[in-house]
């Protein structure tokens, strides 16, 4: 009798373990699955060169509350020869009454009302001002509160990637791409490494625009997060966190960084709710001379369809 008391103890202690090692693998499933979805929405040769000063990252965020938290996610890339304009702008939203977490995208060419500066589009608030002035812009297109923000450099995605799945990220390819996205890809089902996996994304060079391509990110973003929950990912997982450390920086405080990680973990199984900004019939297009082609805001569409997605009251 005793000892199978002992044995259903350890039996417990066994599922406990399991289980927290269950939450941890979510919760890295969940970062670097959010992770290649902001790296593969910059915009093919925008960078940041390795021989200029990066803009120094400050941050006033909005004051806490009990409802919900906003993150604003940024991407850059090291790798290049200019100063980076984000090209990757996310609201990262954790409801803290249902523990729901949900992504906003901003499309990089809505034309915005930068404060202090001539209106531009979206993706040079950065390049002028920093990661305060990309959240001022949005407050105020938006009337959003930002909390935080976590700046993500992804220089070695492609090495990521490869480390992920070696043997390659299986992917139905819908055409034959090579333009501007540095690979050569032909229609059918392929095993991408992270180079042309990377390119998948980029292409845009077709009728869709930009607007394919969020939807060949959502398509990797999904291939990407069953190869980390097979089998095979999960030995991967020790290397690839050594790979990802130094990548990220972020204003929330390390206690903070716990919570929230459990609240992806949890939520890492499952697709995220996701909306793109501007919403559909929610746009035109328009042209100037300083800023080129840009997407012009139905601010009243956009802003409802915002505060129904967030379950948030906007300012």
């Amino acid at each position: 009798m005793e000892e199978e008391r002992q044995q259903a103890r350890r039996g417990r202690r066994k599922k406990k373990r399991f289980r927290l090692r269950g939450l941890l693998l979510l919760l890295f499933i969940a970062i670097l699955a959010i992770g290649a979805y902001v790296f593969i929405q910059f915009q093919n040769g925008s960078k940041l060169a390795e021989n200029t000063e990066q803009i120094p990252v400050t941050f006033n965020g909005d004051p806490e509350n009990d409802e919900f938290e906003n993150i604003l996610v940024l991407g850059i890339d090291t790798r290049g020869e200019e100063k980076s304009r984000t090209d990757t702008m996310m609201l990262m939203t954790h409801d803290k009454q249902t523990d729901e977490v949900k992504l906003t995208s901003f499309m990089r060419d809505i034309y915005a009302d930068i404060p202090g500066y001539q209106s531009y589009k979206l993706n040079t608030a950065y390049y002028l001002g920093g990661v305060d002035l990309l959240a001022d812009t949005l407050r105020g297109m938006f009337g959003i509160e930002i909390q935080h923000y976590a700046l993500i450099d992804f220089k070695n995605f492609e090495q990521l990637v490869d480390i992920a799945a070696p043997d390659g990220v299986e992917i139905e390819v819908e055409k034959d791409m090579s333009e501007k996205i540095g690979v050569s890809l032909t229609k059918g089902t392929h095993q991408l490494n992270g180079k042309e996996l990377l390119g998948y994304a980029r292409f845009r060079a077709d009728n869709e625009g930009d607007f394919g391509r969020v939807r060949r990110q959502q398509q990797v973003l999904s291939a990407m997060k069953e190869e980390l929950i097979s089998v095979s990912g999960i030995p991967k997982y020790p290397k690839l966190a050594g790979a990802v450390q130094g990548y990220i920086q972020t204003d929330i405080p390390s206690t903070d960084q716990v919570k929230l990680a459990m609240q992806l973990a949890l939520n890492g199984g499952s697709d995220l709710d996701r909306l793109t900004i501007p919403v559909k019939d929610g746009y035109s297009y328009g042209s100037y001379s300083h800023a080129g082609s840009v997407l012009e805001l139905d601010m009243e569409k956009n802003r409802q369809a915002l505060s129904e997605f967030l379950s948030q009251t906007l300012k």
